[in-house]
């Protein structure tokens, strides 16, 4: 079974939407038995809130439900517990390296690293376009995919 977090500052916009894509891929390979795919925040600001309106609304649009997904913080103990953390920008891969302490097993990866990429994710609580910040997280996903199956 691969265990795969997404993880971005609040756990509200582009972490839940990269795990509600990925969900949706693997469900439509018929492989979600496969899979826990999960989504986490470095930040503590947004815990317990819902996912952002405006990526409900982007993944809605693609028939794709968050219903009941809330806000978690990853955890020091969460490195044992998942074979990948991907996050969306590189002050996320900083900010998982301090709560983690250290990555001996190479799990970090960057989200575009997979389409071949440096740059970050586009953060749709900044810019507000969720449909830029779809189309790298869909990118990065389909890619992601082709590694793994």
């Amino acid at each position: 079974m691969y265990r795969i977090m997404f993880v971005c500052h609040g756990n509200i916009c582009r972490s839940p939407m990269a795990e509600f894509v990925f969900k949706d891929i693997v469900k439509k390979l018929g492989r979600e038995k496969e899979f826990l795919i999960v989504s986490s925040a470095t930040s503590c600001e947004e815990i317990g809130n819902p996912v952002h309106r405006g990526t409900r609304a982007k993944l809605a649009e693609h028939g794709i439900s968050c219903d009941g997904k809330r806000a978690v913080r990853l955890r020091a103990d969460d490195y044992d517990k998942y074979d990948m953390f991907i996050g969306m920008d590189s002050y996320n891969l900083v900010n998982m390296l301090k709560i983690f302490g250290k990555d001996d097993e190479e799990k970090i990866h960057s989200m575009l690293e997979f389409v071949g990429s440096s740059r970050d994710v586009a953060d749709p609580w900044y810019t507000g376009d969720f449909d830029k910040t779809y189309e790298d997280i869909k990118a990065g996903c389909d890619a992601l995919i082709k590694t793994l199956v």
